[in-house]
């Protein structure tokens, strides 16, 4: 009798398979971009509103909610075409983005061991902006 194992492993060499992605990913991609547009197209509601029926200070703030939505709306196609360009090519992942989702949150919200303080929030600063014009602004009733 031989004293070696019977399912012997041979050098530690690894078999490259194709990795197949489901459908419901893609899926999953479309839906969230949807759902980033959906966001913006509320933001662009409101600075339209300021824009219509406000005055200097809603005029500042509708331009700043516009630019924030315009932006939103470059990010949102941007990582559209990101993921599904790696869903094409059947990369393994993962797809998720942790700094786009991170800038539209408040600060409280936030961890603040893992973000830099550093980096600009749009969305927290043109709500802050709109409040303190607001406030600041001596002719409103």
């Amino acid at each position: 009798m031989s004293t070696q194992p019977l399912l012997q492993r041979t050098a530690a060499k690894r078999i490259a398979l194709p990795v197949k992605v489901e459908p419901k990913v893609a899926f999953a991609n479309e839906r969230t971009f949807l759902s980033w547009l959906h966001f913006t197209v509320v933001l662009g509601g409101l600075a339209v509103g300021l824009l219509n029926f406000g005055d200097k200070v809603g005029k500042i703030s509708a331009a700043m909610f516009s630019f924030v939505a315009m932006a939103v709306m470059v990010y949102a196609l941007y990582t559209y075409h990101w993921r599904a360009a790696s869903i094409r090519k059947g990369g393994r992942g993962p797809y998720d983005d942790r700094v786009g989702p991170v800038c539209t949150l408040p600060p409280a919200a936030r961890n603040k061991l893992t973000e830099p303080v550093h980096r600009q929030y749009s969305l927290p600063v043109a709500i802050v902006v709109n409040f303190v014009l607001r406030f600041t602004d001596g002719s409103s009733p």
